[in-house]
């Protein structure tokens, strides 16, 4: 398959480059690759997608498919314009920000709402503290299947994702959290439900819908499980088995002024119940159908924790709690309780 993937030098993008290259497919990365040097064995053509003529290098190149990551819809308006007549199929890799409802569990992608697409004032998916991220999802999904046509595109919204590269501290807090033993601090029950998935098995998926010309929307993660598991499974995988969790109460960690999800005293993945009870726990069922194959999670947190060791600083090093924090909150936490 002689594929096009438009960035492809940072997380998500990177992977299917090096993916596809590893599997013998004939791999072009058009990117400015300021996040980082192309992957071997993928030819590099510089691109700019600020730019009107930016993709002129690719003229006159025709590929069997595209794989497109970007979250600004004038670049994916532009690309697809330019390059839908000379490419057989397209794979866009949206977001499941896209949906309205965070609040009921188990949602598929028929029938469920989405925001409204992106006006042009809203070209910019990080602004208004990244509120335009959704509806400029919708609109560069819209725009890849106005231009392909529906039989020709997959969308595929993804949910977290996880693994080695990943510039967020979403996950890495976790492995390094356990990593460093002691009592931990678990938000909300051991029930409670999150949903993620590796990087490199997504990547895959990706790649094998492209090169099959799979057609239609999909939600991009794996299946859902318990937060006691998650923390089990990534404790197993970087050597901390049996890991001493002490689970705090939702409300209680927002009166400490405790962040959900993401982001400077924060606890990752966390999201408070029910308002985010659906935001992971989306219906996958399509997905897994389509090839989609997930890894235990202790693989992913033993090859993050590995990729971790080859920085000076963890990405989003000052997300998450810090220790302090930590033990104050749970010092607090078993005196209420005790």
């Amino acid at each position: 398959m002689r594929l096009l993937v438009l960035g492809g030098t940072a997380f998500v993008g990177r992977t299917v480059v090096r993916l596809a290259v590893a599997a013998g497919h004939e791999v072009t990365c058009a990117a400015r690759g300021v996040t980082g040097a192309p992957e071997a064995g993928a030819t590099f053509r510089y691109v700019d997608r600020d730019r009107p003529d930016g993709l002129d290098v690719l003229d006159g190149l025709e590929f069997d498919a595209l794989v497109d990551v970007s979250s600004r819809p004038s670049h994916v308006r532009r690309a697809v314009a330019a390059l839908a007549p000379r490419i057989g199929h397209a794979v866009y890799v949206s977001s499941a920000s896209v949906y309205t409802d965070n609040g009921t569990p188990g949602q598929g992608v028929t029938g469920v709402a989405v925001y409204a697409p992106a006006t042009p004032e809203q070209d910019d998916p990080s602004g208004n503290d990244r509120g335009n991220y959704g509806p400029c999802k919708v609109a560069c999904e819209q725009a890849a299947i106005g231009a392909f046509g529906p039989d020709r595109v997959a969308v595929c919204r993804a949910g977290l994702i996880i693994g080695p590269y990943d510039t967020t501290n979403r996950f890495g807090y976790w492995v390094s959290r356990l990593v460093r033993g002691g009592e931990v601090l678990a938000p909300g029950t051991p029930a409670d439900r999150v949903q993620y998935v590796d990087v490199r098995d997504l990547a895959a998926w990706l790649i094998d819908l492209a090169d099959a010309g799979v057609a239609g929307t999909f939600n991009g993660a794996g299946t859902p499980v318990s937060f006691e598991h998650f923390l089990h499974r990534v404790a197993a995988g970087v050597g901390r088995d049996g890991p001493e969790l002490s689970w705090v109460d939702q409300e209680f960690l927002l009166a400490w002024g405790v962040r959900p999800w993401a982001g400077v005293r924060s606890l990752p993945l966390w999201l408070p119940l029910p308002a985010y009870a659906g935001f992971l726990t989306r219906d996958v069922a399509a997905s897994l159908a389509t090839g989609m194959r997930t890894r235990d999670v202790a693989d992913t947190a033993r090859d993050t924790l590995t990729w971790l060791a080859d920085r000076p600083t963890a990405p989003g090093d000052g997300d998450g709690l810090r220790a302090a924090d930590e033990a104050a909150i749970l010092a607090a936490w078993h005196t209420r309780i005790g």
